[in-house]
């Protein structure tokens, strides 16, 4: 399983940008920062009323006088009321493939990956309570439970997406059609190890140095997956062929990681052998 970087990342531009683009910047940015406190608000009226009433007796309408606003505003921020106690996924997966966009061409995407993630931790490790009380509701209401593994869901696809973009496609012969299979067991370890740290730090109260957990238990997956994914990927310029090899004359140089299968160190030969012919 070899990933490369398929595409330079872009330049960032110099360009300091014209006038006129910075107030309708800050415009887009303050609307946003507003969209996200009223969904917060709206959250927090219904984490309250499903404290005190209980899930199924709380309604849209309860929530929304609750947090002071008309019906309609509710449902310009939630479709439901079970999404209404997960107000920051949006943002946050927005958050998370704008790391996996910006990644330097050297970093292995599995890496990238695993810094993605982290802002989902971010987002519960930003606010402990409410964090660990949406967790205890979770668990004692089904519907909400079901809502929070579609959110899960949306990183997986975004990640699986990722790490599929990333293959060699000349790394590959006969198993070729695995790649899908191996981006998305590669994306689903990521999503279950930070899931699994994060489980274990709501049960804790939020206490703990989650950070450092998550890193561990990131290193397990990069342990388990490091000899598979990314195999004889290299680090040279973007530009250089798949299979990390270059000619002078007649002399075939060809650089492969130390702890790589022999027969994906063949094939990178073999497959340099052919360009050249």
């Amino acid at each position: 399983m070899q990933y490369v970087r398929g595409m330079s990342q872009p330049a960032k531009s110099s360009r300091t940008p014209a006038t006129p683009d910075a107030p309708e910047s800050a415009a887009g940015s303050r609307a946003a920062a507003q969209r996200l406190k009223m969904r917060r608000e709206l959250a927090a009226a219904a984490m309250e009323l499903f404290a005190t009433k209980g899930y199924e007796a709380t309604t849209v309408d309860e929530i929304a006088a609750a947090a002071g606003v008309a019906r309609r505003t509710f449902f310009r921020h939630f479709r439901s009321k079970e999404e209404a106690i997960f107000p920051d996924h949006d943002d946050t997966l927005i958050r998370a493939e704008a790391v996996l966009n910006a990644a330097p061409a050297h970093e292995h995407p599995l890496d990238t990956v695993c810094r993605g993630i982290k802002e989902v931790m971010k987002m519960y490790a930003a606010r402990p309570e409410i964090s660990v009380s949406r967790y205890k509701l979770t668990r004692e209401v089904p519907t909400l439970r079901e809502a929070e593994i579609a959110s899960v869901a949306r990183y997986e696809r975004l990640f699986t997406r990722y790490l599929l973009g990333h293959f060699d496609e000349h790394a590959h012969d006969d198993d070729a059609n695995d790649d899908p299979l191996l981006a998305e067991v590669a994306a689903s370890a990521v999503v279950t190890a930070h899931n699994h740290v994060l489980r274990r730090w709501l049960r804790a109260g939020g206490q703990g140095d989650v950070e450092a957990q998550l890193d561990h238990a990131f290193a397990i997956v990069r342990k388990t997956f490091g000899t598979g994914i990314g195999a004889g990927r290299e680090t040279a310029p973007l530009s250089a062929p798949a299979s990390a090899a270059s000619m002078e004359g007649e002399v075939l140089v060809t650089v492969a990681r130390v702890d790589a299968p022999l027969h994906q160190v063949m094939r990178t030969i073999e497959q340099a052998l052919k360009e050249r012919s």
